[in-house]
């Protein structure tokens, strides 16, 4: 009996919140600077998004380089370290949520470092 609900069991499991986060391991955060500002030194907007459409991205960290708090608002980016900058103070950022911030220094290389996909 239990081999013949194998299948149905499978399908099942796939499509629980593990499914949901299965299906989201290849939409990692976006990281995306763009240069707005012209001068010396240059301005930049930063944009991070949760790139899921089904959960939050939770405890986001983006590599940041040398980068500054100085910068940068704490609450929504906030230096841990060296190349480690935590979104958000490492709160929830809702399926496909934005959070942007701006900076005038010359650019500093950002890109997704680590997160976790909380799906129920």
């Amino acid at each position: 009996m239990v081999l013949k609900l194998a299948p149905l069991l499978a399908v099942v499991f796939l499509l629980t919140g593990h499914g949901s986060a299965a299906r989201c391991r290849d939409n990692k955060p976006r990281v995306q600077q763009t240069q707005v500002g012209f001068g010396e030194p240059p301005r930049f907007v930063v944009v991070v998004q949760n790139s899921c459409p089904m959960c939050p991205a939770v405890d986001v960290h983006i590599n940041c380089g040398g980068f500054p708090q100085s910068l940068a608002d704490p609450k929504v980016v906030m230096v841990i370290g060296y190349d480690d900058c935590v979104v958000n103070g490492g709160l929830p950022l809702a399926p496909l949520q934005k959070l942007s911030f701006n900076y005038t220094h010359e650019r500093f290389g950002m890109s997704p470092k680590s997160w976790f996909l909380q799906c129920e």
